[in-house]
C-alpha cells in the first residue's frame, strides 16, 4: 500500500488486542491453509512474499523475503518469527534484481492499490522464468460494499479480469482455486457493521480497569480462538459447495513462461532507481547489493529498511 495519512492497517498494527487476536481469524486461517497448499515444497532460490503485514502466508525461514510498507508491521513480524529477511518497501517500486525469486506470494494486497497494474509488473519483473505467482484477491466486483471500505478497498475483480491483467506482464495462469464462498462475505459485512458497538463496549472497559481485574482476558482470548477454529468448518464447506461465480475470494497460481517487456529494462537501468543486486550503471559510483542470503548488515536507504535477525 501507498503511504498515506489514512492508513487504517497502520492503526490496527498499534492495537495489541489486533495484534493478539489477528493469527488467529477463521479468514486468515483458511487464506493461509488455501496458499501455503499452492506453494512448492521445495522452492529453488529465494522467495518473495509481498504485502505480508504482520501475518504471512508462509512460513518462517532465511530463504523468504517479507515486503511490506509499514515498517510497525514488520517490526512485530521480526519479533514474533525471527527467521526470514524482511524488507520495508512499496509493492509498485520493489527494490529487488530482476528475475531474483522462484516464486511469489501477494495475499489480499493489489485492490489495496490505487493502481495496481505496476505492482503486478514489478512482480512479474522480480521472478525467475517458470517462476511462479501465488495470487489471491477478492472476487466479484458486485460484492464492493461496507467491508471492502472499512479496510480500504479500491476495487474487486472479475476472474476474467484478473487473468488478463496478468497476461499483460507475461504471467499465465495455471490454477485457479475458490478460497471463499458468499458466507465469508456475509460474516465480514455483519462484522463490520458491529464495530461501533465493540469499540463503545472498549471504551467502558478501559474505565472500569482500575476497579475489576482483568484476569477474565485469558479466558476471553481462548474463547475466540475456538470460535474461530469452530467457525473455519462452515466457512471451507461454503467455498468447496458454493459455485465459482459466487466465490468472494480467489486464488490464482500463474507462471511467468515470457520475457518482461522490453521497456521495462529502461527502469532497471535507470541510476534514479537503484534496485537491490542490479550491477550499478557504469560511471554512477555506486555498489551493487546482494539479496542472496544470510544478509548480515542493515541497509537503510529512504526506500526501504533491511531488517534481519542475527543469529
Amino acid at each position: 500500500m501507498n503511504p498515506s495519512n489514512e492508513n487504517r492497517f497502520e492503526d490496527f498494527f498499534a492495537d495489541d488486542a489486533y495484534v493478539t487476536l489477528k493469527n488467529h481469524l477463521y479468514n486468515y486461517r483458511l487464506r493461509r491453509r488455501a496458499v501455503r497448499r499452492c506453494l512448492q515444497p521445495e522452492p529453488r532460490g529465494l522467495s518473495l512474499e509481498v504485502g505480508s503485514g504482520m501475518s504471512p502466508m508462509t512460513e518462517a525461514s532465511d530463504c523468504v523475503v517479507y515486503s511490506e510498507l509499514s515498517f510497525s508491521a514488520l517490526r512485530t513480524l521480526r519479533k514474533a518469527q525471527g527467521e526470514g529477511l524482511f524488507v520495508v518497501a512499496d509493492a509498485t517500486h520493489l527494490p529487488f534484481k530482476a528475475g531474483s525469486f522462484s516464486q511469489v506470494i501477494c495475499s489480499e494486497v493489489l485492490e489495496h492499490l490505487p493502481e495496481d497494474r505496476p505492482a503486478l509488473r514489478e512482480i512479474a519483473a522480480v521472478l525467475k522464468r517458470e517462476g511462479s505467482l501465488i495470487l489471491t484477491f477478492p472476487h466479484r466486483r458486485s460484492y464492493f460494499t461496507v467491508d471492502d471500505r472499512f479496510v480500504s478497498h479500491f476495487r474487486r475483480y472479475e476472474l476474467s479480469e484478473m487473468k488478463l491483467n496478468l497476461a499483460e506482464v507475461g504471467l499465465k495462469t495455471a490454477v485457479v482455486q475458490k478460497v471463499f464462498g458468499p458466507l465469508e462475505k456475509l460474516t465480514m459485512m455483519s462484522v463490520i457493521s458491529l464495530i461501533p458497538l465493540l469499540n463503545c463496549f472498549r471504551r467502558t472497559k478501559r474505565k472500569d480497569n482500575r476497579k475489576r481485574n482483568d484476569s477474565s482476558s485469558g479466558f476471553l482470548t481462548m474463547l475466540f480462538v475456538w470460535l474461530n477454529r469452530l467457525y473455519c468448518i462452515p466457512v471451507w464447506l461454503d467455498a468447496r459447495l458454493a459455485p465459482r461465480c459466487l466465490s468472494s475470494v480467489l486464488l490464482i497460481r500463474a507462471v511467468r513462461n515470457q520475457f518482461i517487456l522490453d521497456g521495462y529494462k529502461d527502469i532497471a537501468s535507470d541510476p534514479s532507481f537503484q534496485r537491490i543486486g542490479f550491477d550499478p550503471p557504469p560511471g554512477t559510483g555506486r555498489q551493487a547489493i546482494d539479496a542472496s542470503p544470510p544478509v548480515k548488515k542493515i541497509f537503510q536507504s529512504s526506500l526501504l529498511f533491511f531488517l534481519t535477525a542475527e543469529k
